[in-house]
């Protein structure tokens, strides 16, 4: 981990994903429990099981009908391949805020310009490969929405459908740990 907190340090260029797979090299800040950054580190060292803690956005997109938009992750991804996710996932780049990393997410990954989201919680994601910081967001949008070519598409699903998907290796354990965030969402519609 590198503790010098120069954000000048090279990044991946924005929107720009290898098929091959993501960027290894892309730099994230570290963070306390609290968010405060304390370091940074490479993508592949804090995925590769080293448990350093670094902050994600995470954006969950409702429909006027109540639905939830999922995009599927494409087969290459190092984390997750092949599973249903949140609308907006992504990491918070070294030296960006959580408001600008969601925004740049929102407009990589669906092409969304202007949308009101609402936080809802932060909370730690454990895996056995990694230690994610995750901040909560949701909002209603009734926009087009454009997954990009990074992602192996995405559709909204009703409650019941979630339903019918959870604990069956369809959706990925990030999102199904938020469910219980989303339900009073879903049931209100």
């Amino acid at each position: 981990m590198n503790t010098d907190l120069n954000p000048e340090a090279e990044h991946a260029a924005p929107g720009v994903a290898a098929q091959a797979g993501d960027n290894g090299d892309e730099l994230f800040p570290v963070v306390d429990a609290s968010g405060r950054v304390i370091g940074s580190a490479r993508r592949r060292e804090c995925h590769g099981g080293s448990m350093l803690l670094h902050p994600v956005v995470h954006l969950h997109l409702f429909d006027a009908d109540g639905r939830l938009y999922l995009q599927k992750r494409p087969a290459w991804k190092d984390i997750q391949p092949g599973r249903w996710d949140t609308a907006v996932g992504g990491h918070v780049a070294y030296g960006e805020t959580i408001d600008e990393a969601l925004r740049r997410e929102a407009r990589e990954e669906l092409g969304l310009e202007s949308f009101e989201a609402e936080f809802v919680r932060s909370y730690v994601f454990r895996s056995e490969r990694e230690q994610e910081l995750v901040y909560v967001h949701r909002c209603r949008y009734d926009g087009e929405v454009r997954p990009s070519r990074e992602l192996d598409g995405g559709r909204f699903w009703s409650l019941d459908e979630l339903r019918a998907a959870m604990g069956r290796g369809i959706l990925t354990p990030n999102f199904e740990s938020e469910v219980p965030l989303l339900l009073p969402c879903l049931a209100q519609r």
